[in-house]
């Protein structure tokens, strides 16, 4: 095991930063210490600890400038998307405002002869294994709510974006918050698995890969702690022929290559209605051509670098083997001057027609910017191959008939059904998948529940 991690920048392959692996009786003593301290937080009002972290996302908010471009140095993500902070902010001010209601206990009765409620407690220690495409974002979804229930949190940010753990642990230590509360420990894989399957930690999510989410459950298997697991994805979009067209491209577009498509709900397949098939293709292929592929911290960039090669290799594989197969390409990388080979994390855009679900770029997760299309007869077709998936986390109608989307989204099998958008965690709705997306909950009242556990009192008076 190296004794350090190693921050490439997949700009330049400069190195960004390294810093030392947490020894085991480090990680052991962080573990005792957040342990003492969350039992004093848990006796803090709920009000409270709200306020300490809201006063933690001033502090965000006051080094945003700077975590972009950091962000951009780290995992190549333009600048002129302006980081995280945006989402961050709507997650955490929500969370915080609901808190009070959400944890409050459940009153079934309160009379002179009983009184009988169900309480709400926290887990005690949990630990947030966070990923490096959105590192700020996925992980405020369980360190805010789990810090206003009353834990602690250890997290563990992902070695492509490492310096996140050190800015959240700055911002908590200017709102004030008690020692060790929070903590951000820089382990290893097999670090991370010995420290789930000892049991000194109560509750663990982990946002990643299918394989990581698998490692998660055999460490924990045996050890009855709670799991909350975001994974993989193959999000569908469905643009029916009663869609408002020029809308569905522009968003779809946008859905499919945010973030170089590295995104969990990026959209990675779309069926277009027969009849608006061709129109939809020429305008896709048409916008997504004027992307600019370049230096991230370029304000002009659009599309920077994937954050790793072998994801951008991976894809290169999806799209050659879709195309020996017959599938057919409507983007020249010609045009993109940063456009790489295999082994480069430049990689252009590309939207591929002619498709089929023999192909891995339908079937596989691909999380880059590819894109497969293909025309269907209508809704019963299109809701047939969006559920043909190993995934679920969203899925995309693009109509102007709600009620039909509603129906429709009930035969989806899926964590989220949108309606003419895509992309975007609403903070008041739960976020969840099924199948292997993985389980668990994530913000929302249920996202409280997930962080808490019940607890049940039945008072009974003695006359």
């Amino acid at each position: 095991m190296s004794d350090k991690v190693q921050i490439v920048s997949p700009i330049d392959d400069s190195v960004v930063a390294q810093r030392p692996v947490a020894r085991d009786s480090e990680i052991e003593d962080a573990i005792a210490t957040a342990r003492g301290s969350q039992r004093a937080w848990a006796r803090v009002s709920v009000g409270e600890r709200a306020r300490i972290c809201l006063a933690m996302l001033d502090s965000m908010l006051a080094m945003q400038e700077d975590l972009t471009v950091e962000l951009a140095r780290m995992m190549g993500r333009p600048v002129r998307y302006g980081g995280e902070m945006g989402g961050f902010a709507e997650r955490t001010r929500h969370m915080a405002a609901i808190a009070r209601e959400a944890l409050a206990p459940l009153t079934i009765e309160d009379t002179d002869q009983s009184r009988r409620l169900i309480a709400r407690e926290p887990l005690g220690v949990v630990l947030v294994i966070a990923p490096w495409n959105y590192p700020y974002l996925t992980a405020v979804n369980t360190i805010v709510p789990a810090l206003i229930a009353g834990n602690a949190v250890i997290l563990k940010a992902a070695s492509q974006t490492l310096l996140t753990g050190e800015r959240f642990q700055r911002a908590f230590e200017e709102a004030g918050m008690q020692e060790s509360v929070f903590e951000h420990l820089v382990m290893s894989h097999a670090q991370t698995e010995k420290l789930i399957a000892s049991r000194a930690v109560d509750h663990v999510t982990f946002t990643g890969s299918v394989a990581g989410g698998r490692a998660i459950e055999r460490a924990a298997a045996g050890s009855f702690i709670g799991v909350g697991l975001e994974l993989g994805g193959k999000d569908p979009a469905y643009v029916r022929a009663d869609a408002d067209l020029d809308h569905a491209i522009e968003n779809l577009v946008d859905g499919a290559f945010f973030n170089s498509g590295q995104s969990c709900c990026g959209i990675e397949r779309i069926y277009v209605a027969e009849e608006l098939f061709d129109r939809f293709v020429d305008g896709f292929a048409a916008t997504t051509g004027s992307y600019v592929l370049d230096d991230p911290r370029d304000e002009a960039t659009t599309l920077g670098p994937m954050a790793q090669a072998r994801g951008a290799d991976l894809v290169r594989e999806q799209i050659a083997a879709a195309l020996r197969a017959g599938a057919r390409a409507h983007i020249d990388t010609r045009r993109f001057p940063r456009h790489g080979g295999p082994g480069s994390p430049w990689l252009a855009p590309q939207v591929l027609t002619r498709v089929d679900h023999q192909m891995a770029v339908m079937r596989e997760e691909s999380f880059g910017p590819v894109v497969g299309i293909m025309p269907v007869a209508g809704d019963d077709a299109a809701i047939e191959l969006m559920n043909d998936s190993a995934y679920g986390l969203t899925a995309s109608l693009w109509t102007r008939d709600r009620d039909a989307a509603q129906a429709l989204g009930g035969r989806l099998r899926t964590g989220t059904v949108f309606m003419n958008r895509c992309d975007y965690l609403d903070p008041a709705l739960v976020w969840t998948g099924v199948k292997d997306t993985g389980r668990g909950q994530s913000l929302s009242v249920l996202g409280y529940q997930a962080l808490t556990r019940p607890k049940s009192y039945h008072l009974r008076s003695v006359p």
